[in-house]
């Protein structure tokens, strides 16, 4: 009989009370412009609102800061890995699931550890 493979345990993902404002990095030094808000957040990835969701497989920098009361600004290298397009999936709002690429070890065990301390 053939074994089915486990399927990973996905991570835990908390919802924020306030969204966080999310902002797109310029390679060449230009001043972050606003990107869109996440919505949730997990120490793999996040949501990202925008009415301007971008292709999966692209990857961008963004720079956001840590929900309350971790402290700190994160810049990292995010992929998109799916895109609800504006005025689709209604009630849904528009916007794209993004995974983290490069983002520190440390602070993800801080997003992971925050996400626990709120169940």
């Amino acid at each position: 009989m053939k074994e089915t493979p486990e399927r990973p345990k996905a991570d835990l993902r908390k919802n924020l009370r306030a969204p966080l404002i999310i902002q797109k990095v310029h390679i060449d030094g230009d001043r972050p412009v606003f990107f869109g808000y996440t919505k949730n957040i997990s120490k793999s990835g996040m949501f990202i609102a925008t009415t301007n969701p971008i292709e999966p497989g692209q990857r961008i920098n963004l720079e956001f800061a840590l929900p309350a009361p971790l402290k700190g600004h994160v810049r990292c290298c995010c992929e998109v890995v799916w895109k609800r397009p504006f005025g689709s999936h209604l009630p849904f709002e528009p916007g794209m699931g993004m995974k983290f690429i490069d983002l520190d070890d440390e602070v993800s065990q801080q997003i992971d550890d925050w996400i626990k301390d709120q169940l």
